[in-house]
């Protein structure tokens, strides 16, 4: 049996993970001028904002589109 690789970018990829490596790269300024939402410009954390992107797919798709954006300068 062949081993098959996802073609899926996020495949394996926690929320926690993307989050922790765009702030890393991006630190939450600059995260909160390209993805305009309160909990990246608002008294930013990793915490607070995995609470509020768990619940909200729409800021959740709009940092995995960063993300994959990113992805080759990571």
């Amino acid at each position: 049996m062949e081993n098959q690789q996802s073609k899926d970018p996020l495949h394996g990829i926690t929320l926690q993970k993307m989050l922790d490596q765009l702030v890393q790269y991006y630190g939450f300024d600059t995260l909160g001028e390209l993805i305009k939402i309160k909990c990246f410009i608002d008294n930013p954390s990793v915490k607070s904002s995995l609470t509020f992107l768990r619940k909200t797919e729409w800021a959740r798709k709009k940092v995995e589109e960063l993300y994959i954006k990113t992805l080759p300068k990571l």
